[in-house]
């Protein structure tokens, strides 16, 4: 608990006037709006705003030149990927194509080898 305040009803009203009187003494002592210091501080702020916002454009600008580079880097690289896909794909059934005229013209050998043996034991 706090310590008694001593101070009585009128020392309170004092000081509270004196606050009052030194905020408005305070709010009079600001300079009129048509200053001429006044103007070129809101002009100084004014210029500040724009730097800014044309920084912020020139990030999002940037940002957005690097999402497309992205994104037609990725592209390029998923065309690449299709493209050496199909050609794996091409190689394969060019392989299986080759094994399946191979395995045909040993099964050909094979059946002509049988017929030619055939023909052999019946000539004796």
């Amino acid at each position: 608990m706090g310590a008694f305040d001593y101070r009585n009803f009128d020392d309170r009203r004092k000081n509270s006037l004196s606050a009052k009187q030194m905020l408005l003494e305070k709010f009079k002592a600001r300079p009129p709006a048509d200053d001429p210091e006044m103007i070129a501080k809101a002009q100084a702020r004014a210029e500040i705003a724009r730097a800014r916002e044309e920084r912020a454009r020139e990030r999002e600008s940037a940002r957005i030149a690097a999402e497309k580079a992205a994104a037609e880097e990725k592209r390029a690289r998923e065309e690449a990927e299709l493209a050496a896909q199909i050609a794996r794909e091409e190689a394969e059934a060019l392989a299986a194509a080759e094994r399946k005229a191979a395995e045909l013209a040993e099964k050909k050998a094979a059946r002509d080898a049988r017929y030619a043996a055939r023909k052999a034991k019946a000539r004796r």
